[in-house]
């Protein structure tokens, strides 16, 4: 059968495989032939409702099981899956939901009042996930009276799939524009390079505004192996389930395998004759933080498994390099500092950001990516779609500017420094931009800076740097509250520094690097 699009790969998991396991959530189970079914269902519904060719859906939904039905039915119609962060404030969701011009909306019953609260006016129809929640209904009753069969249309492999937001150093959120091209390129690669078929069971803890969270949901599209999904990370109930699903592969961020040491050796202390049992477990793949070796070689001790770090972006479907098992195994203290090797089919350039000129082996630049796996475009947004392909496109996708910096040894890729000065924190891509603007709004503020800090938890967490009007007075908690009261609180300082000035270039230019320079001191590495 051919595979060109997300809906190929699940016809053909139908015509082979229709009753096999494909999606495990708590004590729910689906089949290839319902996941078919339901979301045949959505897609009548949703056709119904004038959702067609290039519209988008949007999801503000913990619940992966619905995302991938609506995203599967929103496929059929050549439609759009648009997931937004849950975590977000209501401003924020009110940019990305009217950005996308979506008439739908799926929700959880825990954020029904978040979308009322926010004003929306292209939604015609919002849905609930688990439940009916007083006038909207849930998704199931929502299409229960359509029928299990639809015609998908035609839809070219290079036609968008996904639309993830990740915020730019304007501050403004950017739609991340990805095809099904390049979804099915980042999950072949990962089927490949890990390992992962038929025989295998993935768990996934990440959520599904993510890139990687999605790549992870539609890897059993593409391979078969089924998937035990959790919506909420609970460190202690995910140690268990490896034995009680039989995981053979995860994915997780940093701060995900320190709170699962963290218990692991807390049980050890209290209940040392009970075990856990990941015999089952052959890759832990990591990825969207720095992670410490001291916790790196605890995790090795713990699950003695096979580990796999994976440096990617958003806007190149999810993966670009890999250090593999082998690079792990070597043990090499320097190799272990890298982020390994580009993967399936990319390559990698390390350019001088201004002069925009090719930098040799050990010179500091700017990672450029050229992969089929990069995205389509920012949505409605061609000057940044521009600026982040200064060659133009090619037929292996183009170049893409990734706003990394970092260098080149031997093929291998280390991450030196953020040239748009992001802050990673627990796997979220924090923009400086963003959150400055907002803290320039107290009004005790006459200058702000927030850079990223290390943190032994999260990675890299937010601080601000603040200079205060003349004659003004606040304290850190009060600035922290503020802040914490108009954005998402991921995003909010956990720190703040009231200094005299901020370090500036002779055109004014803030100079963060200096501002860093003290808390990274003594570390082995800025980013991971």
């Amino acid at each position: 059968m051919p595979n060109h699009t997300l809906v190929d790969s699940l016809l053909r998991q139908v015509a082979t495989r229709p009753d096999a396991l494909a999606y495990r959530g708590g004590e729910r189970r689906l089949t290839f032939r319902d996941v078919e079914e339901r979301s045949n269902r959505i897609a009548n519904a949703l056709a119904a409702m004038g959702v067609g060719r290039g519209t988008r859906v949007a999801l503000l939904t913990k619940q992966h099981i619905e995302c991938l039905l609506v995203t599967m039915a929103a496929c059929k119609l050549g439609a759009v899956c648009m997931p937004v962060n849950w975590r977000l404030a209501v401003p924020e969701i009110e940019y990305i939901v009217n950005n996308g011009e979506a008439p739908f909306l799926m929700v959880d019953a825990a954020f029904v009042a978040t979308a009322r609260a926010a004003a929306l006016p292209s939604i015609k129809q919002v849905v609930c996930t688990e439940e009916t929640v007083g006038d909207v209904q849930s998704l199931e009753q929502w299409a229960a009276a359509w029928p299990t069969t639809f015609a998908p249309v035609a839809v070219d492999t290079h036609d968008a799939a996904l639309q993830l937001y990740s915020s730019g150093t304007t501050g403004l959120p950017k739609g991340v524009v990805l095809t099904h091209a390049g979804l099915l390129s980042a999950m072949r690669v990962v089927a490949h390079d890990w390992k992962f078929d038929e025989r295998n069971v993935l768990g996934n803890p990440l959520p599904v505004f993510h890139v990687a969270g999605m790549t992870m949901l539609l890897l059993t599209l593409e391979t078969g192996g089924h998937t035990a999904v959790f919506a909420d990370f609970d460190p202690a109930d995910y140690l268990k389930s490896f034995a009680r699903h039989g995981i053979t592969h995860t994915f997780v961020v940093p701060a995900m395998i320190l709170f699962m040491l963290q218990v692991a050796s807390s049980k050890a202390k209290d209940k040392p004759d009970e075990k856990y049992d990941f015999s089952n477990l052959q890759l832990m793949a990591y990825g969207g933080s720095p992670i410490s070796e001291t916790v790196l070689k605890q995790a090795v001790a713990l699950f003695g498994c096979d580990f796999l770090q994976v440096y990617g972006l958003t806007e190149v479907s999810g993966p670009a390099t890999f250090l593999f098992p082998e690079d792990h195994r070597a043990g090499d203290a320097d190799l272990l500092r890298s982020a390994g090797r580009p993967i399936g089919g990319a390559r990698l350039r390390i350019v001088d950001p201004v002069t925009q000129q090719d930098l040799t082996d050990g010179e500091v630049g700017e990672i450029w990516i050229e992969s089929d796996r990069n995205l389509k475009e920012y949505w409605r947004n061609p000057e940044a779609t521009a600026a982040a392909y200064p060659e133009g496109r090619n037929d292996n996708g183009g170049w893409f500017r990734s706003g990394d910096g970092g260098y080149l040894k031997s093929g291998y890729l280390y991450i030196h420094d953020r040239i748009k000065d992001m802050i990673l924190s627990g796997g979220e891509n924090i923009y400086p931009a963003e959150v400055e603007n907002v803290l320039m709004r107290h009004p005790a503020v006459a200058d702000g800076a927030v850079i990223g800090v290390p943190d032994a938890t999260w990675g890299e967490a937010v601080k601000a740097c603040v200079v205060l009007r003349p004659g003004m007075q606040a304290d850190p908690r009060d600035i922290i509250d503020f802040m914490r009261a108009n954005l998402a609180h991921f995003k909010c300082p956990k720190t703040v520094d009231i200094v005299e000035a901020l370090p500036r270039n002779p055109s004014g230019k803030i100079l963060k690097r200096i501002l860093r320079e003290p808390y990274w001191q003594g570390q082995t590495r800025a980013i991971g």
